[in-house]
């Protein structure tokens, strides 16, 4: 899905996230992939979720400086990578995906905090089970690199399947 062209009358975090989107789209990834993702790990503790929710909550978290810092960040280092022009012996690393370099989650834990250790919880388990998109960006061989990709998708579903339980429980406390 290809984004409309840039408004002129944005603001400057509005620019940055739709970059950001714009840059997840051009690895393979995108808003609907994450919220699907969001509903597959919260359909059964929120009763009646509904992917449109699980949208909602992805755009919300992409509307985040911390979320777009990481982003940019993570795929720049895997489209070096990708060129060749990341030094030895990281490029060795990055590209092989060393599972004991940590970096990659390190970064992540960046989105996954926004809303909470249940953030923490969420990112955990997308990482360890590789769901969806996580599993299809983590198993690409090839030339291209998806170190930090993976992770990055990954914590932002994290965090926002966490903003709707935050808000789910709100709701219940509101109602009690």
């Amino acid at each position: 899905m290809a984004l409309p062209k840039l408004p002129q009358d944005i603001n400057s975090n509005q620019k940055m996230k739709y970059l950001t989107i714009e840059w997840l789209q051009s690895r393979g990834v995108t808003m609907a992939d994450i919220a699907t993702l969001v509903l597959e790990i919260q359909q059964q503790y929120v009763p009646g979720l509904q992917l449109e929710d699980c949208m909602e909550s992805v755009d919300r978290v992409l509307d985040k400086r911390e979320v777009h810092n990481a982003v940019f960040t993570g795929l720049a280092l895997d489209e070096l990578a990708e060129q060749g022009v990341v030094p030895q012996p990281l490029l060795d690393i990055l590209k092989r995906d060393d599972g004991l370099y940590g970096i990659d989650e390190i970064l992540a834990l960046s989105i996954v905090n926004i809303y909470g250790s249940i953030g923490l919880t969420n990112f955990g388990y997308l990482d360890k089970v590789k769901m969806g998109i996580i599993g299809e960006v983590n198993g690409h061989k090839g030339s291209q690199v998806n170190t930090f990709l993976d992770d990055l998708v990954a914590a932002i579903a994290a965090a926002a399947a966490a903003r709707i339980a935050h808000r789910y429980r709100d709701q219940q406390e509101s109602l009690a």
